[in-house]
C-alpha cells in the first residue's frame, strides 16, 4: 500500500500543545495517555477506543476529528488513552490470554489516577467505542471508577447483541482459527502476507465473499467484526482516503476478546468471563446487578446500520430506563455503521454536536 498519511501522526489535532503520559497498569503493561491542551478548561474530555483501534480514530486528519471538534467548541483540555486493546502496541499482535475484565479492573482504573494526578478534581467526560466502551462501562457499574462527570458509548455498553452470522462466528472462528488454522490473532493486513501463506489464503478466501470493494483489508475487518458487505461502516460515509487505510485505524487483535463477547453474548448483559478465578473476585458476576446506583449519566449512540453489534445500545436504554428513569439517553443515528459515527467525512455534522450538546448539559 502506498502511504498517503503517516501512521500513528499527531498531526490530525492542530493549535493544541501535545504532551503524552506513560503509565503502568497493576497487572504489568505500560500504557499510554496522550493531552490535547489549548486551555484551561472546568471539564476534561477523555477519549477511549475500540479492540483493534487506537487513539487515532480521534485524531485523524484528512477529516474533522472528534478532537479537533471539542476542543473547538469550549473543551480546552482533550485525552486519549492507549490500554491494551491499542493498535499502537504489540499486545494484540501476541499470543495471549486477556480479557475485558482485564482492561475493565486493571487499564481504566490505573487510567483515570494518572489522569486526576495532572487535572486534579475537575470535571471528565468520557467517550468511548466499541469494546473499550463495553469494559470502561464495566469499570464503571463495578465500582472500580466513581468520578466521571458523563459517558458516551458508541455502538455498545452492558448489552453486546450481534448479528446471527456473527454468532456462528464467535461460537466456531476462534477455535478454528487457533487449532485448524494455527493462528493466534487476526490481522486485516493478512493480504499483504507472502503468497500461500496461511495468512494470505485466509485473506483470499475472505475475499471471495466480499465484492463490494477492492480493499483486502476492509474485507478482513468485516470477517473480523460482524455480518455485512462492509460490517465496520458505510462505504458512502468514509473518504477515499479513510477507506485506503483502515489496516491503519484497526488493525490485529487477538482472539480470547472475542470468547468473553461470546459468554456476554449468550448471557444478553456483561457477564464476568472467569467467575471462579481469585484474579477477579473485586469485579461482580453481572455488570448490571447495581445498575440503578450508578449516578453517572450515559448517552448511548445507536447508528441504526450498525452490522457489529446491531440494536445493542437500545437494547441496554430499556434496561437503564427501568432502573434510573430518566438518568439517561438515547441517540440514533440515522444512516451510519459501527465505526463511521467517528472516522465518517460528515460526523462533525451528524454526530459531534449531539455529543458536545450532552458534555455541555452535563457540565454545569
Amino acid at each position: 500500500m502506498t502511504r498517503t498519511i503517516s501512521r500513528f501522526t499527531l498531526e490530525g489535532v492542530r493549535e493544541a500543545d501535545v504532551s503524552v503520559h506513560p503509565f503502568g497498569t497493576e497487572d504489568g503493561l505500560g500504557l499510554n495517555l496522550t493531552r490535547f491542551l489549548r486551555s484551561e478548561s472546568d471539564d476534561v474530555v477523555l477519549l477511549v477506543h475500540g479492540l483493534t483501534s487506537a487513539s487515532d480514530v480521534f485524531i485523524m486528519p484528512e477529516h474533522r476529528n472528534l478532537a479537533s471538534h471539542l476542543l473547538d467548541n469550549g473543551f480546552g483540555d482533550v485525552w486519549a488513552v492507549d490500554f491494551r486493546m491499542s493498535g499502537r502496541f504489540p499486545y494484540d499482535g501476541e499470543t495471549h490470554r486477556y480479557n475485558l475484565d482485564d482492561v475493565a479492573l486493571y487499564d481504566f482504573p490505573a487510567t483515570m489516577r494518572e489522569l486526576r494526578r495532572h487535572v486534579g478534581d475537575r470535571r471528565v467526560h468520557v467517550i468511548a467505542h466499541c469494546l473499550g466502551a463495553v469494559s470502561f462501562s464495566m469499570s464503571l457499574f463495578a465500582g472500580l471508577i466513581d468520578d466521571v462527570a458523563s459517558l458516551t458509548c458508541n455502538s455498545v455498553s452492558l448489552t453486546p447483541r450481534v448479528p446471527a452470522f456473527s454468532k456462528l462466528k464467535l461460537s466456531l472462528g476462534t477455535w478454528l482459527l487457533e487449532y485448524v488454522v494455527g493462528l493466534p490473532f487476526i490481522d486485516p493486513r493478512f493480504g499483504q502476507a507472502p503468497a500461500f501463506t496461511r495468512p494470505w489464503m485466509l485473506s483470499q478466501a475472505v475475499s471471495l465473499f466480499h465484492d463490494e470493494c477492492r480493499t483486502s483489508a476492509c474485507h478482513m475487518q468485516s470477517f473480523q467484526w460482524g455480518a455485512g458487505r462492509p460490517a465496520m461502516y458505510e462505504h458512502s460515509n468514509l473518504l477515499p482516503e479513510t477507506h485506503a487505510r483502515v489496516a491503519d485505524i484497526c488493525s490485529a487483535s487477538g482472539l480470547n476478546y472475542y470468547r468473553h463477547v461470546r459468554k456476554m453474548v449468550e448471557a444478553g448483559q456483561s457477564v464476568k468471563y472467569a467467575p471462579t478465578d481469585a484474579r477477579y473476585a473485586r469485579l461482580p458476576l453481572n455488570y448490571l446487578s447495581n445498575a440503578a446506583d450508578v449516578r453517572t449519566p450515559l448517552l448511548l449512540l445507536a447508528p441504526d446500520r450498525n452490522r457489529v453489534f446491531t440494536d445493542s445500545n437500545i437494547h441496554l436504554h430499556k434496561i437503564l430506563e427501568k432502573a434510573a428513569p430518566g438518568r439517561h439517553e438515547l441517540a440514533v443515528l440515522p444512516g451510519y455503521g459501527h465505526l463511521d459515527p467517528l472516522i465518517g467525512k460528515n460526523s462533525y455534522i451528524d454526530v459531534f454536536p449531539r455529543i458536545v450538546d450532552f458534555l455541555k448539559r452535563h457540565s454545569a
